[in-house]
């Protein structure tokens, strides 16, 4: 007989950046769930935001989605397609399937698990290592940090780097690509993320002045669900186009795939709702001979890219992985390095997703939130700060 789902359990854990992104994004939210089984067995995922709705997502878990899947057998691709008919009344993509992600990063982990292998050995292993690109959230930067950090990337190894524009000036951002693309030197590549900050006129302006520099990809400069502006700028624009980051469901990005809209695609293996929707929608791209480069979360996108059968590069946000925020129980199950001269990523084969988080009781005083099989959720407990290594407040809270 196959296991059957008993429980659900949620946690919130607020972490401030080692370096911020800007006064909207000082901090990170991650969710942790942990889901049980009526056969013993336990599996770690997590949901995640940035700025909003990490409590959202907590009580959707918490009062719409435990009870839900209370009894259904533990196959993340059954329950991730129940989900989706459950909850599609609640919004298609967005904060249902942010939060889908934690059951379905949960039951990935469990069954890798219970297959006594890690997440990567379980989908197949298809590359030792895939490259890594240095990005940064720093359009808040001077143009010498922003320099500084450019020197940094060089250092470690980075054959590709990302940076920040949308400037009130486009003499602004084209001072800052020029800056960049000198540190860098003209072997490197060099991709612009505008995160939705223009309109097509000025996105083609930009093409005119920026373009000059040899851009590998110009990323987002759109509102993410203008499909008819990115059908037209693909159209005309001498630079690869790169989207996906804020497009939640394999249906989107096949809408933006048959409207020959866009170059590569960048699907976050959070938002879009797990593993099992990030493997379709990779397929889908495979299909349509359309790039893919995961948007952030490297100890997650790092496992999954070493999966795929087309190399991808692993996106690698300065100061900003789990590991260095402090708040894993123990070290990433990945590891960039660049003893070959070139930024490497490759992973471990500890079972699983490879890592769990800080604050468990053993470690760190959090209070879980329980979700009874009910479905109503225990007594909120109060939010704790503790400070990690680094001397950030990291704050555990159920409430």
């Amino acid at each position: 007989m196959p296991a059957r789902i008993t429980g659900l359990t949620t946690r919130l854990i607020t972490v401030p950046l080692l370096r911020s992104w800007g006064a909207e994004a000082p901090e990170n939210h991650v969710i942790v769930t942990e889901l049980t089984t009526d056969d013993g067995g336990t599996g770690h995922g997590f949901s995640w935001t940035p700025t909003i709705g990490p409590q959202a997502v907590k009580a959707l878990l918490e009062h719409d989605i435990a009870p839900f899947i209370a009894g259904l057998e533990a196959n993340p691709e059954i329950v991730w397609d129940q989900l989706w008919k459950r909850l599609h009344e609640a919004g298609g993509g967005g904060l249902t399937t942010i939060a889908m992600a934690g059951v379905d990063l949960a039951l990935w982990d469990l069954k890798a698990w219970q297959a006594g292998t890690s997440v990567t050995g379980l989908l197949g292993r298809r590359h030792d290592s895939v490259e890594v690109y240095g990005s940064g959230v720093n359009l808040h930067y001077s143009l010498e940090q922003l320099v500084e950090q450019a020197r940094r990337w060089v250092a470690a190894g980075h054959n590709a780097v990302k940076i920040k524009v949308g400037k009130a000036e486009l003499r602004e951002d084209a001072e800052r690509v020029a800056a960049v693309r000198q540190v860098i030197g003209p072997d490197r590549l060099l991709m612009i993320d505008a995160n939705q900050r223009w309109d097509l006129a000025h996105t083609f302006r930009a093409l005119e002045v920026l373009g000059e520099y040899g851009l590998e990809w110009l990323e987002e400069p759109l509102r993410a669900d203008d499909l008819w502006a990115y059908r037209r700028l693909r159209k005309h624009s001498p630079v690869p186009i790169a989207l996906g980051e804020n497009v939640h469901t394999i249906y989107r990005f096949r809408d933006f795939i048959e409207a020959e809209a866009v170059d590569i695609i960048q699907p976050n293996i959070v938002r879009v709702g797990g593993i099992t929707p990030f493997r379709r929608i990779v397929e889908l791209a495979r299909a349509n001979s359309i790039r893919v480069a995961p948007h952030l979360l490297p100890e997650l996108s790092g496992q999954l890219a070493l999966t795929l059968a087309d190399a991808v590069s692993v996106e690698d946000v300065e100061d900003a992985s789990f590991e260095q925020l402090g708040i894993l129980a123990g070290p990433s199950p990945v590891k960039i390095s660049n003893s070959t001269g070139k930024s490497r990523l490759s992973s471990t084969d500890r079972p699983g997703l490879g890592f769990e988080f800080a604050g468990k009781a053993a470690q760190l005083p959090a209070i879980e939130s329980a979700v009874p099989e009910s479905g109503v959720p225990e007594s909120a407990g109060p939010e704790i700060a503790v400070p990690d290594s680094k001397g950030n407040c990291i704050e555990y809270s159920n409430s």
